[in-house]
């Protein structure tokens, strides 16, 4: 790519970060770290009734947890800053009266209410109104009103917007990276408000010049500004700047196919749709986010790269660095990736038993601490986790699991299951378990392989059924019929704690 490439991620503070934007601003990281350039995060604030103080700093860490920190932005001043807009807002007037002085935008004085009156009788009539060439020397606007008239109405306070000019018959050709070449004929296009009567810019003046000052080459954005790429093609063309090359992402669909993702599909359906849990200051809500929810980091990002995007191959798990290397813009697909809560929990999973066992022992540790309370011994082996961890995690998704799966490697059972134990503890059991109990006490070398050897070797020479033996002694372990091999089990927990387990369930179960 002859160009620098600098993209941005330019969201606006106005709650929480949903997986949309956060697929966003990974494509642009993905895009930016392929071609060694620079991604950038601008907050786009200058809609102070919706602006939510905390927002700001939710983005922020919502990056850095999803490990695609931004090069330039907030807190990381480069050469382009400041990376607020509404630190910026005095750039944008010079810029609207260029406009004005070049005949691409003009002084509009039409009240809402003049407005409301146009748009009713247009409805009345069966129309749609829309303000541009076929109307707008009608209305009250600079380009109605003679020069005085319209300076006169200035100095006097009145208050006013700036209109963009669209051109009259001619098909705009535009090229998106994803979707291709698009036309476009402008006499479908509305004179966009470039300034507001309050003195603020719009997004769509203070989005192209940020975007020109800020030199970004490359704009990556969702599928819902697909409909602005023809102004902001015009707007560059009417500045007389090159504009950037776009490309416009698929939506994230419900799980159904039918709609965008919404918060309201998490609730209905029991998933997260941001990254990190946010608490609304307003109403005290708190959404529920995919860290706390135990979901890696790693995972997450897996899960939404392929939301809209595919490399082509059999491949599904990616490193951060090997999605870098594989992304291409051009495998990125046009229409909507229909989420599924089931194949976001397979990729926690994966990176799970992927990960070394002793990482995940220590983020087991809590877990253990909370189950276990003043019952947790601090100064108990970290090998020992390790080693559980081990054998349980292929059954896990998420660490919390670990407890469920191997509570008993911590704790001996307190109580048995009951239909477990109507169906395998017989009369004779305990018999046959209190001489287990002798057996196992006369292992000399006490090592899984010889527990199970010497086990077996005893129940092979008195000639009865295994499960009369294992079933009982799994249940007197753990509690249930569950959990991995029975041997690794009674090595970890030791020869003591086994036949003290076994002489327990005899005395509870009779």
């Amino acid at each position: 790519m002859s160009k620098q490439v600098r993209v941005r991620f330019a969201p606006s503070p106005t709650g929480p970060l949903h997986i949309g934007g956060v697929r966003t601003a990974l494509f642009n990281y993905l895009f930016a770290k392929k071609h060694n350039g620079t991604f950038v995060l601008r907050i786009e604030d200058t809609d102070q009734n919706r602006y939510v103080a905390n927002a700001e700093q939710y983005i922020v860490d919502a990056l850095d947890w999803s490990q695609i920190p931004f090069d330039e932005g907030p807190g990381k001043e480069g050469n382009f800053g400041p990376y607020r807009q509404s630190e910026r807002k005095d750039l944008y007037q010079k810029y609207a009266d260029q406009l004005i002085e070049s005949g691409h935008a003009y002084y509009a004085f039409d009240t809402a209410e003049k407005l409301d009156f146009h748009r009713n009788d247009h409805q009345e009539k069966g129309k749609t109104f829309i303000y541009n060439w076929h109307n707008r020397e009608k209305l009250t606007n600079s380009l109605s009103l003679s020069t005085e008239e319209v300076q006169k109405r200035i100095d006097a306070g009145e208050k006013y917007v700036i209109r963009f000019k669209s051109p009259v018959d001619e098909i705009l050709e535009l090229k998106d990276m994803i979707r291709g070449d698009i036309k476009i004929d402008t006499n479908v296009l509305d004179d966009k408000i470039l300034f507001k009567s309050d003195g603020m810019p719009t997004y769509h003046l203070a989005n192209i010049v940020d975007d020109h000052l800020m030199e970004i080459s490359h704009v990556i954005r969702g599928e819902e500004w697909l409909p602005s790429m023809a102004l902001h093609v015009l707007l560059y063309r009417s500045f007389g700047w090159e504009a950037p090359e776009f490309a416009h992402l698929p939506l994230i669909l419900k799980p159904t196919g039918k709609g965008k993702l919404s918060k309201r599909d998490g609730d209905k359906l029991g998933f997260p749709v941001f990254p990190l849990a946010y608490t609304n200051e307003a109403t005290g809500e708190v959404s529920r986010g995919y860290k706390e929810d135990g979901y890696f980091s790693e995972a997450f990002i897996n899960m939404l790269a392929f939301l809209g995007w595919n490399p082509g191959t059999e491949q599904e798990l990616f490193t951060l660095e090997e999605l870098i290397e594989a992304f291409d813009i051009a495998k990125v697909g046009k229409s909507g990736s229909k989420f599924d809560a089931e194949k976001t929990k397979w990729f926690q999973h994966q990176y799970l038993i992927k990960s070394e066992d002793k990482a995940i022992s220590e983020l087991f540790i809590p877990v253990l601490e909370k189950h276990l309370g003043n019952s947790f011994d601090k100064n108990l082996d970290a090998d020992y986790i390790v080693k559980v961890v081990g054998l349980i995690k292929e059954r896990a998704t998420f660490v919390e699991d670990l407890w469920e799966l191997g509570s008993f490697f911590f704790m001996a059972p307190e109580a048995y299951d009951a239909k477990a134990a109507k169906k395998n503890w017989k009369e004779g059991t305990a018999d046959l378990m209190n001489e287990l109990t002798e057996v196992i006490a006369t292992i000399s070398d006490y090592t899984s392989e010889t527990i199970e050897m010497t086990i077996k070797e005893w129940i092979t020479s008195k000639e009865i059924g295994f499960g009369k033996v294992m079933q009982p002694l799994r249940l007197s372990l753990v509690g249930a019929l569950k959990g991995p091999h029975l041997s690794d089990i009674a090595f970890l927990i030791g020869r003591d704690e086994t036949m003290a387990r076994i002489r327990s369930a005899v005395e509870k179960l009779g």
